[in-house]
Parts: structure tokens; sequence; C-alpha cells
């Protein structure tokens, strides 16, 4: 696999002037699907692992190596560079180095390490906290110490907009931005008047998850310096949505022929590779082929 190819296409995208949505992915079916519609890019997000690997809410239940094994498994299935959420990095700035390298093998485009005191502790259920800007600064520094291919992306993440407000969240970017880091992960913003000082302070550009109404056109977003805009994770929601209901169709008596919403053969056919298979089992399986092989080299 060209890890390294797929980062310098979404590097390619941060360093453009336009805003593109990602295609928000869970498994290597739903990338597939992301990839041949077209979208740029697939979203690999941390609420969305913990719902497909472990069926749990986002509580910081899922380990490091579940989320990397799910992001390999992901990112073999095609070519669409993978944006991934690490989350906190899994501990602490040692932890951030550990989980750079295990998803750098997977083959993730680029990740987002954010500076959320996660997991909730003991009296703090509830209440989102940040840690200290030094200590954000230094797990971004051991992300990048920790990269071994160059191209990989490294985001700064923070959501201090709606835990701390406009200044804070200003002081953090700077220094994240100065810490060396690719480009900024902004959660919860909702107004323009946000953006426009945040870009306005810094030069890297930005991501943004959880945008408001005065946040959704592209073109404004585009000229703030905005090179990718969540849309939400309803593929996968849309996924439970028609699981339940055709399960609970079937459970009540429905007939299988008469259910609605099924992937026609053919669409089965396209996600599963089903013609590269039938290819190379005729090239590696098929007796004409082998028989064919013998004639060929039996003499050399």
């Amino acid at each position: 696999m060209d890890w390294t190819e797929r980062r310098k296409r979404f590097r390619d995208l941060l360093a453009g002037e336009r805003c593109v949505h990602p295609g928000s992915v869970f498994d290597p079916i739903s990338a597939r699907i992301a990839e041949e519609l077209g979208f740029e890019l697939g979203m690999f997000a941390g609420s969305v692992a913990s719902f497909a690997v472990l069926g749990a809410p986002d509580l910081i239940l899922l380990t490091l190596t579940e989320f990397a094994e799910q992001a390999y498994r992901i990112c073999r299935a095609g070519t669409l560079p993978l944006l991934v959420d690490a989350d906190h990095g899994y501990g602490n700035a040692l932890n951030v180095m550990r989980t750079v390298a295990e998803l750098e093998t997977a083959g993730v485009a680029a990740l987002s390490i954010e500076d959320t005191a996660l997991p909730a502790s003991f009296g703090a259920a509830g209440e989102m906290r940040l840690i200290s800007i030094e200590e954000g600064v230094g797990k971004m520094r051991a992300a990048l110490a920790a990269r071994q291919d160059a191209s990989l992306v490294i985001l700064g993440r923070t959501q201090a907009i709606s835990v701390t407000g406009l200044d804070d969240t200003l002081a953090r970017a700077k220094a994240y931005e100065a810490a060396g880091v690719d480009g900024l992960f902004l959660v919860g913003l909702k107004k323009r008047a946000e953006l426009d000082a945040i870009a306005a302070a810094v030069t890297l550009p930005i991501v943004i998850g959880g945008g408001g109404a005065e946040l959704e056109d592209p073109a404004y977003l585009g000229a703030r310096g905005v090179r990718v805009a969540l849309q939400g994770h309803q593929p996968f929601l849309a996924a439970v949505k028609a699981v339940h209901d055709t399960l609970k169709a079937l459970r009540e008596g429905v007939k299988p022929g008469a259910l609605p919403g099924i992937a026609s053969a053919d669409l089965m056919k396209a996600v599963t590779r089903d013609a590269h298979y039938k290819r190379w089992a005729d090239a590696f399986l098929s007796r004409g082929q082998v028989e064919r092989g013998e004639r060929r080299w039996g003499g050399e």
C-alpha cells in the first residue's frame, strides 16, 4: 500500500483554496462507497469507532489497538486518504507517540490530537475540561517527534471555544501552530466572528467539526482557510436504522423479497470487488490457467 501517496493527496487539499466535506466512514465497505462516489477523503471519528467496534457510547472506552486495527481495515480497502480522530492520544505525551506510530503504520493520511482532559475523572462526569496549553504543546511536539513519514499530517485539535471561550482558543491555536503542527482542527465553532478571529490570528489550514448554520457556506469557509469541514456522521446512523428496520420487518413476518431498501446484486458486487476476485481466481485457481502456465514454462 502506498500510504505516502495518499498523505500527499491530503496535503494537496490542505494547500489548496477549496473547502471539502469528507465522507464519514466506519468500515471497508463504507470507505469503498465513499471513494466510488467521489469523496476526496474519508473521516473516521472516535465516536463512530466506539459505536462500530464496541457498540458503546463515545466515553473513551475504545483502546488504541482496537482503533488502529479498524483504521487499517478501512485504509486497505481502497485508496481513499483517511483522516482520523485520535482523541487525546490515549494518554499523556508518551502515549501520543505510541498512538502516532500505530496509526501511521495503519496507513492513515492524517490524525488529530486534542487537548481535552480525557477520559472523565472521578467527580467530573459530564464536565468538559481541557489540559493546560503547556501540556497540549507537549502532546503536539511528541506527535511530531514520533512521525516517521514526513507526509503524515498532524492536526492540533481543540474545542476550547465551547469550554473556555475565544481568547483561550486563540492562545491554543497560536501555541499549537508554533509547536509545528500541520493544521488546526477546531470543534464547536458556531459563529463567523469566531472563525474570522481565528483565521486572522493563524496561517495554518483549518479543519472544523460541528460548525453552526453560519458556517455552512463552502466559499466563505475556503476564504477563511478552512480546507475540511465535517458534516456529522450520518452514514453510520443511517446504517443502524436500516439494519434495525430490516430485522424488525423480518421478525414481524415480512417476506425477504418484499423488503425495501436492499442493496442490489450489482451494488454488492461493486463494493466487494467481485470482479477482482473473479479475475484472480481465473488467474491463480483455474485449472486451465495452471495447465497453460505449465505448457509455457515447463521446458525452462
